[in-house]
């Protein structure tokens, strides 16, 4: 798996994170909880584009992003389109962060370690795990709504 594979598949799944967010019925619908359920939609979106700002933006990238997941977590009332815009512009970064990472740098030791010492490319397969734990939960949240 080189960066090419690596740049279409984030933007294929960023891009399924967009149609998740804009399918929910309203914009309040994605602030929503329910019995058993500790997160909105809205908040696991903000999580998401916060984690790959975080990781592939700032750590990767070096773009300069400062991550406050508190605010991912505690932020409510956003729209579909603030949500969406905020994906967007992180398909934006991933474009062009993702396609400049080398074989060479897809084999270092990534810079942030909190899963242990592994590869870049190792970290982009835990990210994309994580992301799609978590796409998996707002499909479920925006149907039990």
């Amino acid at each position: 798996m080189d960066a090419a594979y690596y740049s279409e598949i984030y933007l294929r799944d960023t891009q399924k994170l967009k149609e998740e967010i804009q399918a929910y019925s309203t914009d309040a619908a994605l602030w929503q909880l329910k019995d058993g359920i500790s997160n909105s939609g809205g908040n696991l979106c903000l999580h998401l584009v916060g984690n790959l700002n975080h990781f592939l933006g700032a750590t990767v990238g070096n773009t300069g992003y400062v991550r406050q997941r508190d605010l991912e977590f505690s932020t409510k009332g956003l729209s579909k389109m603030e949500l969406v815009q905020l994906i967007t512009d992180t398909q934006k970064m991933l474009k062009a962060v993702l396609p400049e990472l080398t074989e060479a740098d897809l084999e270092k030791e990534f810079p942030f370690e909190f899963m242990g010492k592994q590869t870049t490319r190792w970290y982009l397969n835990q990210f994309l795990l994580h992301f799609h734990s978590h796409l998996g939960q707002i499909n479920y949240h925006r149907r039990l709504l």
